[in-house]
C-alpha cells in the first residue's frame, strides 16, 4: 500500500472512531419540557421559542422534546415565575422587569435610557455584569439560560402624540408591575397603571387606560393599533428577555443536557435578536399602514425627558444594587469612548 494511501485511511479510521467516541459521550434522556411566554406565536420571542423547539429536537436526536405555549396560556408572567420555581413549568421567557420581581439587580436593564444600541445592550447582557446578576436566581430554584430581547419601547395612546415631556402629564399609561417601569412614568408626569400584559388589549379597548408602551413588535403582535391611535418613538427602555430554567429541572439533568440547553438558548438568541431588529421598522411601516400616527422627538425633548428621570437612578440604584448600577455605568461609558 503506498504511504499516502495508507495515511488517508488511517486518517479516515481516526477521524471515524473519534466522532463516535464523540458521540458517545454525549448522554441525552427523555425529557418532555413546557416553556411558558405570553406574546403571541408571531412575536419574536415565538420565533425564537419555535428555532429552540426544533433545535433541541434535532441535536438530542429526538430524546428532548420542548413545547411553547404562547398568549399567556400557562399564566402571565409573574406567575410563569413562579410556576418555574415549583417546577410546574420547566422554562418560562419573562422580561427583566418580571424577573426583578424575584431578583432586583434585573432592574438594572429596566432603568430608562440605561442604552442607547443594540450593541451597548449585547455587551453588558451577554457580558459578566448579565452573568453575574443570573448567579443570584438559583438561591429562588432558577437557572439563567441567556438573554433574549423585546427591543425598544414606545408609547402609545388615544389621546394626543407625544412630542415633549409635558405631554406625558396625565395619561394613564399602563405598564410592567415592576417599580421601576412605574416610577419612571409616574415622574414623567404620566399615571402609571400597572397590569398584566394579558389584560392590555381590553383595558385599552374599554378605555380603562389611554396607552401602553412596548415595542413595535408586541403593539403589531398584540393588535394594539386596533384600539391606539397614537405612537410616539421615545425608545425610553430597551426590553431584555431572560430564559429562565427551574432549578428542580436542572437538577435532573447531566452536564451534557445542560451544555445542550444552554448551546440552544443561545443559538436561539442569535436567531431570535436577529428577527426581531430586521423586522422592527417593517413593523412601524405597518402599523401606520394600519392607521396608527407615528412621531420622534427632537434630541432637545429626548435630552429633557432623560434629565427628568434622574431621580429614578437615585430611588432605586440601592435596591437594584448600588455597585452593579455603578459597573453598568462605569462599563458602558468605557464602551463608548472605545467606540
Amino acid at each position: 500500500m503506498k504511504a499516502s494511501l495508507k495515511s488517508s485511511l488511517l486518517k479516515a479510521l481516526f477521524l471515524a472512531a473519534t466522532g463516535a467516541a464523540s458521540a458517545e459521550a454525549q448522554e441525552y434522556n427523555e425529557h418532555k419540557l413546557k416553556l411558558s411566554y405570553v406574546v403571541p406565536k408571531t412575536h419574536s420571542y415565538g420565533a425564537g421559542v419555535e428555532f429552540l423547539e426544533k433545535w433541541l429536537d434535532e441535536k438530542s436526536g429526538g430524546k428532548i422534546q420542548l413545547k411553547g405555549y404562547s398568549d399567556g396560556l400557562l399564566g402571565a408572567e409573574v406567575q410563569s415565575i413562579s410556576g418555574a420555581k415549583g417546577d410546574v413549568i420547566q422554562l418560562a421567557v419573562v422580561s427583566t422587569a418580571a424577573a426583578a420581581t424575584t431578583v432586583p439587580a434585573f432592574g438594572l436593564f429596566d432603568m430608562p435610557y440605561l442604552f442607547r444600541t443594540h450593541a451597548e445592550a449585547d455587551a453588558i447582557l451577554d457580558g459578566k455584569i448579565g452573568s453575574d446578576i443570573f448567579g443570584k436566581l438559583e438561591e429562588n430554584s432558577l437557572v439563567g439560560l441567556c438573554y433574549w430581547e423585546n427591543g425598544f419601547r414606545q408609547v402609545t395612546n388615544n389621546k394626543h402624540p407625544i412630542t415633549k415631556l409635558e405631554d406625558f402629564a396625565g395619561l394613564k399609561i399602563r405598564t410592567i408591575e415592576n417599580p421601576v417601569f412605574i416610577d419612571t412614568f409616574n415622574t414623567l408626569g404620566a399615571n402609571a397603571v400597572p397590569m398584566a400584559f394579558t389584560e392590555v388589549y381590553s383595558a385599552l379597548e374599554t378605555g380603562a387606560i389611554d396607552g401602553q408602551e412596548t415595542p413595535h413588535n408586541s403593539i403589531s403582535t398584540s393588535r394594539f393599533y386596533e384600539v391606539q391611535k397614537y405612537i410616539s418613538e421615545t425608545g425610553h427602555i430597551y426590553g431584555a428577555a431572560v430564559v429562565l430554567a427551574s432549578k428542580g429541572l436542572w437538577d435532573q439533568l447531566n452536564e451534557d443536557e445542560r451544555s445542550l440547553l444552554r448551546k440552544g438558548c443561545e443559538e436561539a438568541r442569535a436567531f431570535e435578536r436577529g428577527k426581531n431588529r430586521e423586522d422592527d421598522p417593517k413593523l412601524k411601516e405597518a402599523l401606520v399602514a394600519e392607521g396608527m400616527e407615528a412621531n420622534g422627538l427632537s434630541p432637545e425633548e429626548l435630552g429633557r425627558i432623560q434629565q427628568a428621570l434622574k431621580p429614578v437612578y437615585d430611588k432605586h440604584a440601592d435596591r437594584i444594587g448600588r455597585e452593579t448600577v455603578d459597573g453598568a455605568l462605569q462599563a458602558l461609558e468605557e464602551l463608548r469612548k472605545a467606540n
